[in-house]
């Protein structure tokens, strides 16, 4: 062969070494992953969940979905959530998915959403996604139940009988009194919370006026008092004295013992909620 035909197929074939390499190169970049860092969360896309391999989806402990952080490996990712529900491939993958359900309150009934999770070329996870979004409110911790409601005082008041709680003629809570008086403590501390609470001492019509008006005036303070020392707030109680007004019966015996055992339920404490003005 002659030397300027050696030369020339050397040429030749150096030109198509370097095709080829260059080829090599473009095929190699094609498939290549990204560089390090995390998936570009404004192009996500979620495969066709008909796609699915397991088509009907699972039902996730909600606990272990609320433990996913990105940072995680896909190893950790495979023992907290499962072998991905798609078919990702072998090789490079950047992106597992899953089908996941969910139940709603009427409890039989249930939603899907797909949860996609990206990782970086190491196979660290970076961030996950849901479709639809508003799926991520699956995560959000439950609400606590609201506190109930304070219970109110009876539209009646209450009504303890004086002779129940005081001796004869005393303005002092005998041990039966007091025992009275914490039977309906627990309501009026819950009632004291959303109300002022009135209390109201009445005394029979015997004896003067002015000598009832105080007796009944002291017998309300001893009640207020003991639903302080309960736990009633002082600032939302008070106490008042009626006397004789607003008996509840009226009664015309004779004899003085029949007339004081027919007065008996006009001589009372009475409590009573009064709704606080706005």
């Amino acid at each position: 062969m002659k030397p300027h035909r050696i030369a020339r197929s050397g040429r030749v074939a150096a030109t198509l070494g370097l095709i080829l390499a260059a080829g090599l190169l473009v095929a190699c970049r094609s498939h290549a992953p990204a560089a390090d860092g995390p998936a570009d969360s404004t192009a996500v896309t979620f495969p066709e969940a008909s796609k699915a391999s397991l088509k009907e989806g699972i039902y996730p402990d909600i606990a272990d979905l609320r433990r996913f952080a990105p940072g995680m490996s896909k190893r950790q990712l495979y023992t907290l959530l499962g072998t991905p529900h798609f078919n990702e491939g072998m090789w490079g993958v950047r992106e597992w998915n899953y089908l996941f359900n969910f139940r709603t309150a009427q409890g039989a009934e249930y939603f899907t959403c797909q949860f996609q999770v990206r990782f970086d070329n190491k196979g660290i996870a970076q961030g996950g996604y849901w479709k639809p979004e508003s799926c991520a409110a699956v995560l959000d911790p439950p609400r606590p139940p609201p506190p109930p409601a304070p219970a109110p005082l009876p539209e009646q008041p209450l009504r303890l009988a004086a002779d129940a709680l005081f001796g004869f003629d005393s303005a002092v809570l005998s041990a039966s009194g007091q025992q009275a008086v914490q039977g309906v403590l627990a309501q009026v501390r819950e009632a004291s919370q959303v109300q002022s609470i009135q209390v109201v001492g009445y005394t029979d019509r015997i004896g003067s006026a002015a000598y009832n008006q105080t007796l009944s005036q002291r017998r309300a303070e001893a009640v207020r008092m003991a639903l302080v020392q309960g736990g009633v707030s002082a600032a939302s109680i008070s106490a008042e004295g009626r006397g004789a007004a607003e008996p509840l019966v009226q009664c015309d015996q004779r004899n003085r013992r029949e007339l004081i055992a027919c007065l008996a339920p006009n001589r009372r404490v009475q409590i009573a909620g009064v709704a606080r003005s706005h």
